[in-house]
């Protein structure tokens, strides 16, 4: 980055002429377009792409759009004045209109092609020409790649019309998800989680598509009408959108030598993804093949620590396939993702995901995902085996490095100095035979109760008393295993006062106060399609502060148990995917 544009950043951005002055297209500059696309990104038809990395794109406009959120935290980070959001250049570049833009932003975006694998195994069924050339990004167009406060960013709208990646489908997302997925990408930020960001929202007025969704009050598994939706578009934004799905469509070709470039362009993709997400990791002054042991190493790493975070805060994926699975190491992809509230290991939101993708199946999910992203890059290695055989280790011993990360997870979850794994067993036992809600529960442990009876807030039924017994020896022995951790800490440090407040203090870190419930994100997007959006708002303010403590009328409506009317409820306990 030369000094011009670190300077540039300081200024703040108001207009989209000073956001046109911090473009860098990489992607576009490093990488192959494919050779048969039109330039223009005249590209809306579903087709077979045979090599390239990307096909320039023009997004479609939503019909009458208008202004829904964005995000003030994110905003302030790209050095953007709040003020920009609502000037009528912005919600045109943001709403699909990519015309009479200054002349440093190109007229087209740009969309991708990847590969599918689910829990390991390869698929081309859902391309439509079973090839595997059809399958890529159907309604998702980066537009923009910027350098904003020294950092890179690509922003990427959601629901922006068709490509050659369609399938046949409208390229449009409705109201409901985007107003999801921009909610939840910030809370999963201020949960510190890595994630892709939520930039910008807007909804059109008049356009609507028909999806499948359930009636009101239903509690079937699958929606049961078409419904017509109002469309939307929001903008995410990441260092990168390279997926491991993408990875791997290029691995696939290397492998059996597909086109005479295929290798080239695999190799080109890798060197960009290691500039874009992990140049600060990877020397790449050393030779490329050790490059990739490192990059491997690193990934795995990244990918750990993100799945251990899913799980310390009840996170599901709900769709974990390779496609879904962003190569930086981020959580990306919010379609049927849930947060877990009454406990269970096998939870999941997606009435088509199954128990591959549950809950607690996240950390096999992710090794599988991994495994996939190992073989996508074997083809590069095939003239060094020395360096093939630490890149098939590093695969290998990804299930312990997992481990690892969740037990430290589990143990900074229970406020303890080391993992104890039949401590824990018993806990998860204990919750779900009695009905434990997960965040509310481990929120009310981190004030450090000596009984149960302070926990009672956390169970969807009052225990029996046998299980009140059975709780209160847990919690003896939890304490006692606690005192043990003070008394090594205090031996490590040197002191002894405020052990406990400060067990107290880092638990309540780690264990959030406030977290996702699909309960009250429902009426918020029904009050959007009304053009009403304070409940979307609020939501902003609470999902994004979530470990803080609130006030008691905030307290009241966010910090309760799910309903009992909302159980099995169809959209909100579990849900189609179509979006």
């Amino acid at each position: 980055m030369s000094d011009d544009q670190q300077n540039k950043t300081q200024q703040p951005i108001q207009t989209v002429s000073d956001l046109a002055k911090h473009l860098d297209y990489s992607f576009l500059n490093s990488l192959v377009m494919d050779p048969d696309a039109r330039v223009d990104g005249s590209e809306h038809n579903p087709r077979q792409v045979f090599s390239g990395h990307y096909v320039p794109v023009t997004p479609t406009p939503i019909a009458n759009p208008k202004y829904v959120a964005h995000s003030h935290t994110f905003f302030k980070e790209l050095g953007f004045d709040n003020s920009l959001a609502h000037t009528p250049e912005f919600m045109r570049l943001f709403s699909g209109d990519m015309s009479s833009l200054p002349s440093d932003i190109k007229p087209h975006g740009w969309a991708t092609g990847y590969a599918l694998s689910i829990y390991g195994t390869e698929y081309i069924q859902q391309c439509p020409f079973s090839t595997g050339n059809g399958y890529g990004d159907g309604r998702a167009l980066s537009i923009l790649e910027t350098v904003t406060n020294k950092k890179r960013y690509e922003m990427q709208l959601k629901g922006a019309g068709r490509t050659p990646y369609c399938r046949g489908a409208d390229g449009r997302a409705v109201l409901r998800s985007s107003v999801r997925e921009f909610l939840v990408q910030e809370h999963m930020h201020a949960l510190g989680i890595p994630t892709s960001r939520s930039l910008s929202l807007f909804m059109s007025q008049s356009e609507t598509v028909d999806r499948p969704w359930y009636l009101e009050g239903s509690n079937s598994q699958d929606p049961e009408v078409m419904v017509p939706n109002l469309v939307a578009i929001s903008t995410r934004v990441a260092p990168s959108f390279i997926r491991v799905g993408q990875l791997e469509l290029f691995g696939r070709r290397a492998r059996s030598n597909q086109h005479p470039s295929s290798l080239q362009e695999l190799k080109l993709l890798v060197e960009h993804l290691i500039e874009r997400e992990y140049k600060n990791d990877i020397d790449t002054n050393q030779p490329f093949e050790a490059q990739l042991v490192a990059l491997a190493t690193a990934f795995r790493d990244r990918l750990t620590s993100l799945v251990a975070h899913w799980v310390r805060v009840g996170y599901c994926q709900g769709n974990f396939n390779s496609d879904n699975c962003a190569a930086g190491g981020y959580t990306l992809d919010y379609g049927p993702f849930g947060f877990c509230e009454l406990f269970d290991p096998a939870y999941q939101p997606w009435t088509g995901g199954g128990r591959h993708f549950s809950f607690l199946n996240q950390p096999v999910a992710a090794e599988k995902n991994f495994g996939m992203f190992c073989r996508a890059i074997e083809p590069l290695l095939t003239d060094t085996p020395q360096e093939l055989e630490a890149l098939r280790n590093i695969n290998e011993n990804f299930a312990s490095v997992m481990q690892q990360k969740m037990n430290t997870m589990w143990a900074a979850k229970l406020g303890l100095a080391a993992y104890d794994n039949e401590l824990l067993l018993q806990l998860l036992h204990l919750m779900m035979r009695t009905g434990a809600d997960f965040n509310h529960f481990f929120r009310e442990l981190s004030h450090l109760p000596s009984d149960v009876e302070a926990l009672t807030t956390s169970f969807y039924a009052p225990l029996k008393e046998d299980m009140v017994a059975q709780w209160n020896k847990w919690i003896q022995n939890w304490r006692a295993q606690l005192e043990k951790s003070g008394e090594k800490s205090s031996e490590e440090t040197g002191k002894e006062s405020d052990n406990v407040d400060e067990c107290a203090r880092r638990m309540k870190l780690t264990n959030p106060k406030f977290t996702w419930r699909e309960w009250f994100v429902v009426p918020a997007y029904k009050d959007a399609e009304g053009g009403n959006f304070e409940r979307i708002h609020a939501l902003q303010d609470m999902l994004t502060k979530p470990y803080d403590e609130r006030s008691e009328h905030e307290q009241s409506q966010y910090y309760r148990l799910r309903p009992r009317e909302f159980f099995g409820a169809g959209g909100i306990s579990h849900y189609s995917c179509s979006s």
